[in-house]
């Protein structure tokens, strides 16, 4: 009898400490940027879940060049913030994407720790990108 009360127990604590809890892309807020640093038009959010995924899919395929330090000749096009809950039932953690577009390749600066800085050369993607993020 303790045999199989000892081995419930040790299978609630496993069971209950367990987390299968995978990060989530909420949402994505947009900000357009002039050449000086100023921001243009209104900040775009998006919530949709299927254009976040498509999103999610297109940055899956950047190049990412870890502790590099990128400085660029002019200011990013576009900010991106990723909204992006990491645990349950604990608020969302903020990273930061300045964008640039140029003949059909992204150059991206993160500020993610395993990220930094990355190429998209996926032109296909790169449009994509463009359209949701109100470059075009």
């Amino acid at each position: 009898m303790r045999l199989l009360t000892f081995a419930t127990l040790i299978l609630f604590l496993l069971t209950g400490c367990s987390s299968n809890f995978e990060p989530k892309l909420t949402r994505i807020d947009v900000q357009r940027m002039s050449s000086d640093g100023t921001k243009i038009g209104e900040e775009k959010i998006i919530p949709d879940k299927q254009t976040l995924d498509q999103i999610e899919n297109a940055f899956a395929k950047i190049k990412w060049e870890p502790n590099t330090k990128a400085e660029m000749v002019r200011r990013e096009d576009v900010l991106a913030i990723f909204f992006i809950q990491e645990e349950k039932n604990m608020p969302e953690s903020l990273y930061e994407y300045r964008v640039w577009f140029q003949e059909g390749t992204a150059t991206i600066i993160s500020n993610k720790e395993n990220e930094g800085y990355g190429r998209l050369t996926d032109e296909k993607e790169v449009q994509f990108l463009k359209s949701e993020f109100m470059i075009e």
